[in-house]
């Protein structure tokens, strides 16, 4: 056999492709070994040529993401997401597969690899085919991956049909292969994109529900209806104790601007909220120092959160609009109670004395305050079952507006 060397001539590769022929391809990663993905004779080929164990499933390349749902038997809307903002390109997506897919494709699993790459070349040739292309990477088993033509035709010259030659890749790493086949998704495979980049696009696309209020607002009711929703509640105050509890960086941060709070050696949390409750400037300190970390680890649990699949995440913060915290946030709610129930639920929940429940209140923003920077502001008075009820019809305009929970 000569092995043909292809030039800006995608019919000439497709007709090969047709006749159940293998063309090397290129791709922004890496070439890749392409045949019919719904011959298993063909499959059966590649895997004969590549050397390649048959316990190694091989992936399917197609055009756009319309194309990739025919092989699909569950794709959950995150995958849709992913593939939306990352194909064409570096990224391979593992999903629940037809029965149509050949079983020697799937290496006898019940999952498919799906890729839409970004080589335009390779693109106008899947858009002339009437099937998917199985195309593993353009190398022996074991050996390295070929990034240039030349490297292809020093590997299978006189064993495969043609090579497109596309020039050099533009990226020349392996793409990176995403299992969304069950939660957690898992990256079975590092490559060009990394896990932070598909995560952090996620939970752009999750709703993100920003609850603030002074102090014995009551703003755990409203948390409570959000988590009948499905949402992680993720609680600004909480991630601060836990944060001071473990993290050595903001102790330390917290010990050279507030050295008068350390005792034996730790930050003692009575005596710093004796400090920045009395001082605006302490509390501004304090606000401007804990929002840096505090921000980075919601960040890190909204990651992991989409990663397992989640849609709809709560964060309360008190403050939520001054830390820029609502900025990524899709709307807000205000939780709003009389001073005196307030009052009342601090004493209760802390311990602690009138006079200092009044002092931490007063020293937080006033209700206009609230109002002002608010998409929604609800009332939580002791009424539990009204609260939920103003939730529900938050969420129920939401809804309305097109925000999807699940």
């Amino acid at each position: 056999m000569k092995t043909e060397l292809i030039h800006k001539n995608p019919e000439r590769a497709a007709e090969i492709l047709r006749a159940g022929g293998l063309v090397a391809v290129p791709t922004e990663t890496v070439y890749g070994l392409a045949g019919n993905g719904l011959d298993p004779n063909v499959i059966e080929n590649i895997y004969a040529v590549k050397d390649r164990p048959a316990v190694k499933p091989i992936s399917l390349m197609i055009p756009d993401l319309d194309t990739a749902l025919n092989f699909c038997a569950e794709v959950p809307v995150q995958a849709e997401i992913l593939a939306r903002r990352f194909w064409p390109g570096p990224l391979t997506l593992i999903l629940k597969a037809k029965e149509l897919v050949p079983e020697i494709l799937r290496a006898g699993g019940s999952t498919v690899g799906l890729r839409c790459p970004q080589q335009q070349d390779t693109l106008d040739l899947l858009r002339m085919l009437p099937f998917p292309l199985a195309v593993p990477s353009a190398n022996p088993s074991g050996e390295e991956s070929p990034v240039n033509a030349g490297q292809v035709l020093n590997y299978f010259d006189g064993r495969i049909d043609a090579v497109i030659d596309g020039g050099p890749c533009s990226v020349g790493q392996a793409s990176t292969v995403l299992d969304m086949s069950l939660t957690p998704y898992r990256v079975l495979r590092k490559g060009s994109l990394s896990e932070e980049e598909i995560a952090d696009e996620l939970v752009s696309a999750m709703t993100v529900v920003g609850i603030t209020g002074g102090s014995g607002s009551g703003k755990t009711t409203a948390l409570e209806v959000l988590k009948d929703h499905g949402a992680l509640v993720l609680d600004c105050d909480a991630v601060y104790h836990e944060l001071l509890d473990q993290s050595e960086t903001l102790k330390s941060d917290l010990a050279a601007a507030f050295p008068t709070a350390l005792e034996e050696g730790k930050i003692s949390r009575g005596i710093l909220g004796g400090i920045v409750f009395r001082d605006p400037e302490a509390l501004q300190t304090l606000n401007t120092l804990t929002h840096r970390h505090i921000g980075q680890e919601i960040r890190s649990r909204l990651r992991r959160f989409a990663m397992e699949g989640g849609r709809l995440a709560a964060i309360d913060a008190i403050e939520l609009i001054s830390s820029g915290v609502a900025a990524d946030c899709d709307f807000t709610v205000a939780v709003l109670a009389e001073e005196e129930t307030r009052v009342a639920r601090i004493m209760a929940r802390d311990g602690i004395s009138r006079e200092k429940a009044l002092l931490r209140i007063r020293a937080q923003h006033p209700d206009s305050y609230f109002i002002s920077h608010c998409d929604y502001v609800v009332h939580n008075n002791g009424d539990t079952a009204s609260l939920s009820r103003e939730m529900n019809s938050i969420l129920e305009e939401e809804r309305k507006h097109g925000t999807e929970y699940r």
